[in-house]
């Protein structure tokens, strides 16, 4: 019953996602290029704003726990399970005061109305998973550009989506680049929860009335222990606080 009523409701969600996109991909270029970062950030800002809004269409609620515990004026290492698409929106939107940059796919970095745009003028970098030698590279810039300029890497150690919600083992290379090139900044960790019902059916219909569960856990200084107990740290302060999967939802 509640996949028949969402299939409406997943039709409006998506015509209201896609004239957000077309809407702000001329108010980007304006701002980007006649006013610079700030007012190009105020526009992704008040985007995803309208992103995450949307949702409430199929009943989707948000809980940020912690917020406070975001430091600011420093480098930040965002360092979260990644559970469906609809992670990023609430963390741009939520998190908006510590500037959060993406390390993404390469292939989002073109086609995409304002999302592509963004993610190539915004400070955002772009990895081929198929060349390992331009990802390092990549994230080794992004280490550099959030040490410069005090502001924020989000990186999905998974790699990849859990669509079930099942944390997947974590990767090193990523993270330890971020800190050997961002040696000032502190690795956030946060736990997500939830977000990966939205998709449970695919990406039609969406599910309905789920509430999407944003933790900040205390941050930990990179330069305050070895990278091998950091990285332990990390990926353990994140995957505690996953909710369990009961036979039912999956």
């Amino acid at each position: 019953m509640q996949k028949i009523l969402s299939i409406p409701l997943s039709i409006i969600y998506y015509v209201l996602f896609f004239i957000a996109l077309a809407v702000f991909h001329p108010v980007q270029w304006v701002c980007f290029n006649l006013f610079g970062y700030n007012a190009h950030k105020k526009s992704v800002d008040i985007l995803n704003f309208f992103l995450v809004a949307n949702t409430y269409i199929l009943g989707t609620t948000y809980k940020i726990e912690n917020l406070d515990k975001l430091p600011e004026g420093v480098p930040l290492i965002i360092a979260a399970n990644h559970q469906s698409m609809y992670d990023i929106p609430a963390i741009i939107w939520f998190m908006r005061k510590v500037h959060p940059k993406f390390i993404s796919k390469i292939e989002l970095g073109k086609g995409i109305p304002s999302i592509s745009y963004n993610l190539n003028h915004g400070g955002s970098v772009l990895i081929d998973r198929k060349d390992p030698k331009q990802s390092l590279s990549a994230i080794k810039k992004m280490g550099e550009y959030i040490e410069a300029n005090k502001r924020s890497a989000v990186i999905f150690p998974e790699g990849t989506r859990s669509k079930t919600g099942k944390p997947k083992r974590f990767a090193e290379n990523g993270l330890k680049i971020l800190c050997k090139y961002a040696p000032s900044a502190y690795i956030v960790p946060v736990t997500i929860n939830n977000s990966w019902k939205m998709t449970r059916w695919g990406s039609f219909p969406l599910g309905l009335g789920n509430r999407l569960v944003f933790t900040i856990h205390d941050p930990l200084a990179v330069k305050a222990m070895p990278f091998p107990e950091l990285f332990e740290k990390t990926e353990n302060a994140v995957v505690k606080d996953i909710y369990p999967i009961r036979r039912s939802e999956s």
